[in-house]
């Protein structure tokens, strides 16, 4: 096993002496970790901002807890001018109009912001309801009582941090591995390596030893930031499974690296041909947003994709209260994707460019 270590340091050694490396593998994820858990702090519906022409009952009637409840999700401000109200409507001053005529409450929109337009009418919607129902002068028949099934620690840091890291592991496996096989073959310290009687599999042990270092300080800062105070993260239960998950789920994406090194001659192409596959796997995988709504096309590739399971199981881990039984099946599938591909590499494997 000394070759390989010696292998694996020396493989190190060339990274860190790269500063840009060390900032585009580990420092720029951090701060995508920092930019998203800053902006998605704070979960829950959109503050709309309503204008109020004259007198609208349904509003004007609202007391105590039934008003606090509204003016958490909207702003209401008198308005005297329709025409100036619609005007800033349009342009995004306000959300939405509301005015009545008669019986008839009127509710103006824009649709350049959908999700505030749909939250203005299902406001609306369950205020009228309420009158209605009040009118009648009979008890409601049936009530809604709903409650989130996570517990009350569970923040949106403990759903952007799997998928950011999935996709910060995937650009840190893929481009690290690529790269430094094809910059060791054209300095020739590939064919030395040969002549000192390293073999095929020893090249790739050492690039799996130097790339699981890598990742696992990458996890331990993701941790680390995610976990301040300031985001929330809250690890309890089986939250250190995500080791072993990230372990497996480098393997793959280390893989189909040194298969790019393999096939590819040059830094530059070796880099484009990365860039070509990271990033749509990257979408395609849900690292960066949920593929629920995505066309059913869409979910059965993703199903092809490492990096799918390496997010979705962070997520049981991180999330959802997961425990082993829950990801050994992404476990599995990812060192099968393993197998296949690091057999593809050691065919294409070259020691030289010729």
């Amino acid at each position: 096993m000394r070759p390989v270590w010696q292998l694996a340091r020396t493989m190190i050694l060339s990274v860190l002496r790269d500063k840009g490396t060390i900032f585009f593998l580990l420092i720029f994820p951090i701060l995508f970790l920092l930019l998203f858990g800053t902006l998605f702090k704070t979960s829950g519906t959109s503050h709309i901002e309503v204008a109020q022409l004259g007198d609208v009952q349904v509003l004007d009637e609202l007391r105590g807890a039934q008003r606090e409840e509204v003016t958490k999700a909207a702003t209401i401000t008198r308005v005297d001018n329709e025409a100036d109200a619609l005007r800033q409507v349009r342009e995004g001053d306000y959300d939405a109009l509301v005015m009545q005529d008669g019986g008839k409450v009127v509710l103006r929109y824009s649709a350049a912001d959908s999700v505030k337009a749909a939250s203005a009418q299902a406001a609306l919607n369950s205020l009228l309801e309420r009158a209605n129902l009040a009118a009648t002068g009979q008890p409601p028949t049936y009530t809604l009582e709903a409650t989130q099934v996570q517990d009350d620690s569970v923040k949106p840091i403990q759903y952007l941090t799997p998928g950011l890291l999935g996709w910060a592991i995937a650009s840190s496996s893929v481009f690290s591995s690529a790269l430094t096989l094809v910059t060791m073959r054209r300095r020739k310290i590939l064919q030395r390596m040969r002549m000192s009687l390293v073999r095929p599999w020893e090249v790739v042990a050492a690039r799996i030893a130097m790339t699981m270092a890598m990742v696992l300080v990458q996890t331990a800062l993701f941790l680390l930031v995610a976990t301040l105070p300031y985001f929330g993260l809250q690890l309890s239960g089986s939250w250190w499974l995500i080791v072993p998950l990230v372990v497996c789920g480098t393997l793959p994406l280390m893989s189909l690296g040194m298969f790019i090194g393999s096939v590819t001659k040059t830094e530059e192409s070796a880099g484009g041909l990365a860039q070509l596959l990271v990033l749509p796997m990257s979408f395609l995988s849900g690292a960066f947003f949920t593929l629920d709504s995505a066309p059913s096309w869409v979910q059965a590739v993703s199903y092809l994709m490492p990096l799918r399971y390496l997010v979705k199981g962070g997520e049981q881990v991180l999330s959802r209260g997961g425990g082993l039984v829950d990801v050994l099946p992404s476990m599995g599938g990812m060192l099968l994707f393993t197998a296949v591909v690091t057999g593809l590499t050691l065919r294409f494997f070259k020691w030289n460019d010729a």
